[in-house]
């Protein structure tokens, strides 16, 4: 088993004033990537039990990540600990991307194993290891990996009329759109649009209107924009890129959650037959390569989704 140094923290203010611990420090983790300069950085704070929502939110802005995960409660014994995440805005339901940072941060301190989190999206479940057995996901045996188990994911048709709203803010034509994967609205613990390119470059080339879209998604609580293109219809290989304009973020290099939600909308299209693993490349249009395993079961709800984390040096 790999030691794993832990990575700098920036000190948090607590309620009652006192000197920040390790433990109610920020940690910097960069999620779904064995690269710190690459995938999506998430702060993550292990003991947030002095903290408000206001606070939180304050932290998360100084941060500036698209998201930081705060531990509000404990159960050690257990391993079941209560999270909640804050992009630099507001809270967010659910964070896939911070989950994995926040499950690697805990594997690294007490070891690896099953741990419990209790979020606004229900129990989430993430299994971890540090030995990086699997080594398909970002082509590096030695990081720690973890495992998140989704709330009961669904997906439904988009309304047509609302539909051409958001691509006029994309500023993309139904004609962009690949007719074999229609938009849907998918959720895994938050809603996601999810809409399929024709081609790469349409994905590529990504040019929106912030404010427009920003409106569209705030009214209709959608936490991100789930943009995909299928490399080819006989295999479960994607490229993505997901606008954040709630969050006060143009793009996100890595959406477990929006991932954990294309995995329900891929089983409502029935095109899972079979336990599938899809693999997401994410974040290479902004420079910050991302790989998502998500597992799918025809017969389950939940959806599995993979990746790796590691510590930003310096951050």
């Amino acid at each position: 088993m790999t030691a794993h140094t832990a990575p700098t923290a920036d000190s948090t203010s607590t309620a009652h004033g006192a000197p920040a611990t390790e433990t109610d420090q920020v940690l910097h983790y960069s999620a779904f990537t064995t690269d710190p300069s690459g995938g999506n950085p998430a702060g993550v704070v292990l003991d947030a039990t002095a903290l408000d929502a206001a606070e939180m939110v304050a932290v998360a802005a100084r941060v500036g990540y698209s998201e930081t995960a705060f531990i509000t409660a404990r159960d050690e014994a257990a391993r079941r600990y209560g999270l909640r995440y804050f992009s630099p805005r507001a809270e967010v339901a659910f964070c896939g991307h911070a989950t994995i940072a926040t499950a690697v941060a805990l594997a690294e301190r007490i070891g690896p194993g099953e741990l419990v989190f209790d979020t606004m999206a229900g129990e989430i479940r993430v299994a971890t290891t540090l030995d990086g057995a699997d080594g398909e996901n970002g082509g590096n045996g030695g990081a720690p990996q973890a495992t998140l188990t989704s709330a009961p994911a669904h997906s439904h048709p988009a309304d047509e009329a609302l539909t051409e709203q958001v691509l006029k803010a994309l500023r993309w034509t139904r004609d962009d759109l690949d007719p074999a994967l229609p938009p849907h609205i998918a959720f895994a613990g938050n809603d996601h649009l999810v809409l399929a390119a024709a081609t790469r470059e349409r994905l590529a080339a990504l040019d929106y209107d912030f404010g427009a879209l920003e409106e569209l998604m705030r009214v209709h609580g959608w936490t991100t924009v789930h943009l995909v293109w299928r490399e080819a219809a006989d295999r479960f290989d994607f490229h993505a890129r997901d606008p954040f304009p709630p969050g006060g973020v143009v793009e996100d290099p890595a959406t477990g959650a929006a991932a954990a939600a294309f995995g329900g909308y891929l089983r409502a299209l029935g095109l899972v037959t079979e336990p599938t693993r899809v693999r997401i490349r994410q974040g290479e249009d902004m420079g910050r390569p991302s790989d998502l395993l998500v597992d799918i079961r025809p017969d389950e709800e939940r959806v599995r989704v993979t990746g790796r984390a590691v510590a930003i040096p310096g951050a």
